[in-house]
């Protein structure tokens, strides 16, 4: 079984063709698959999408720090509260700090992200960061909300080496994705010196395609390239790529 621990499979994008995606996915042994949240705009159709894929999809609960806005991050943060209250979720995300697009709402964006992590730690679920531009300002957090139960998954990472350790000390697995196979990505030169045990799957769908498919929409089948370049990079057989990424997201998410 081949985990992809971070798909936005309910998005506009694939309103065409989402069951034939997931078919897709099916026929290459990826059965399971994690969706992050946006915002409450969002929460109907990934519920929607968990009920008619009870098997196979599970889902996360959260404010991405790019829909962190003054008008609205109240009743956004009010609005994960509420459904933490009403159903089961498998990790609070995806969350974090993101400077790439506005970095007027440092702050704003901040308090939520440090609300969120309370929130995980109150309920004893993961975290699934985002982080663009913004890896002092991650790891600042982190070092102040840091206890025992802080876990989850630095999602898309694209940091250095130093930073990926520095991740992986707050109990965090790397997401790798895409970017592993992009000729600048960077994270490919370095990522053997990171045990396998630190590393889970994922796809970001429908960004970040991988090549050969780069620039295209991405979806969850194209993990099969993310894999064979995990493959070279550890010079291990894809079988334990898998087997070794699906058991840490299971450990991570505790979806067994």
């Amino acid at each position: 079984m081949i985990t992809d621990t971070h798909t936005h499979l309910y998005v506009e994008e694939f309103d065409q063709d989402r069951d034939e995606v997931i078919s897709r996915g099916f026929e290459l042994g990826i059965n399971r698959h994690f969706l992050p949240s946006i915002d409450s705009t969002y929460t109907a159709a990934m519920i929607a999408l968990e009920e008619k894929y009870p098997e196979n999809i599970r889902l996360m609960i959260g404010l991405h720090p790019t829909h962190v806005k003054k008008e609205t991050v109240d009743s956004e943060l009010s609005h994960v509260r509420d459904m933490l209250s009403k159903k089961s979720f498998v990790a609070i995300g995806e969350i974090g700090i993101d400077l790439f697009w506005d970095k007027r709402t440092l702050g704003l964006q901040q308090q939520a992200f440090v609300e969120q992590i309370r929130l995980a730690q109150y309920h004893d679920l993961p975290i699934v960061i985002h982080c663009r531009d913004a890896f002092d300002e991650i790891f600042e957090i982190l070092e102040q909300e840091n206890n025992p139960r802080l876990r989850g998954i630095f999602h898309c990472f694209t940091g250095n080496l130093q930073q990926a350790k520095r991740a992986i000390s707050f109990n965090m697995k790397l997401g790798i994705g895409g970017v592993v196979t992009f000729k600048n990505g960077g994270i490919d030169q370095f990522l053997h010196d990171i045990p396998l045990k630190h590393i889970v799957l994922e796809t970001d769908s429908p960004y970040l395609a991988p090549v050969p498919y780069r620039g295209k929409r991405n979806e969850s089948a194209f993990i099969s390239e993310v894999i064979d370049k995990l493959a070279l990079i550890y010079k291990l057989p894809r079988k334990q790529i898998i087997e070794v990424t699906t058991e840490n997201a299971s450990f991570i998410f505790n979806c067994w």
